[in-house]
């Protein structure tokens, strides 16, 4: 593991209450529901990109790449982070950032925007994102470093494993199980009692009636197979 810029970890990592683990659009919205759910927290920016490191995001400074991880625990053990990266179709990268941090001892934090509804009756993992709008019925059940887009809707008893990623606009029925690493892409609409499986994606606009085996990329209305990704790998 490369070694931390001195000049980078000049910063006091002990003034900062969240570390985002990765820069970006998606970080820019964590960083705005953060500063809403928590508005005294102080947060932080790790990117790996050094030619952005010093400059700021929402108000938030980037103060250095993934390496800080190790500082970062030793400085302020037990840290809370949250995954500032987003997926589209490929949960990877959040997984190895998730992994990475809780390796060093630091701890996921659920980003909930105030304006998202939740029930009372439902279970939410460490690490994951409920954006703006976003609604949780009755008996969801969500996993550890989930995405729950903006204008989202998951309705009663849903499963959704860890990692897994509701964009912006997609509705799932009463029942639906979403497997690990899963992506249901903006606007898709998942029928009730549906099974999806891990790693499976459901296109743009897609419109879901039958179940979708793990890996299996579907689109379309109603939604249909276009490839396996396992027999891709």
């Amino acid at each position: 593991m490369t070694s931390p810029d001195i000049s980078i970890i000049s910063f006091d990592l002990g003034t900062f209450d969240i570390f985002v683990i990765g820069g970006g659009g998606h970080a820019r919205v964590l960083v705005e529901a953060i500063s809403q759910m928590e508005p005294s927290w102080k947060v932080a920016i790790l990117d790996r990109d050094q030619k952005r490191h010093g400059q700021a995001e929402m108000g938030a400074p980037i103060i250095g790449g993934d390496e800080l991880m190790e500082a970062i625990s030793i400085k302020s053990p037990g840290a809370r982070i949250t995954i500032g990266l987003g997926s589209v179709g490929d949960a990877s990268a959040r997984i190895r950032l998730f992994d990475l941090a809780i390796s060093w001892g630091l701890r996921p934090t659920t980003v909930v925007h105030p304006t998202s509804v939740v029930s009372k009756a439902t279970e939410i993992g460490d690490g994951s994102q409920l954006f703006p709008a976003c609604v949780l019925n009755p008996g969801v059940k969500i996993g550890q470093n989930v995405i729950v887009n903006t204008r989202a809707v998951v309705e009663h008893d849903c499963l959704i494993g860890d990692h897994a990623h509701l964009a912006t606009g997609a509705i799932l029925a009463g029942g639906v199980v979403v497997g690990p690493a899963a992506h249901v892409g903006a606007g898709a609409t998942v029928k009730q009692g549906i099974r999806v499986g891990e790693g499976a994606v459901i296109g743009v606009g897609a419109s879901v009636v039958k179940d979708v085996p793990a890996g299996t990329v579907v689109a379309g209305v109603p939604a249909k197979p276009l490839f396996d990704r396992n027999e891709n790998a």
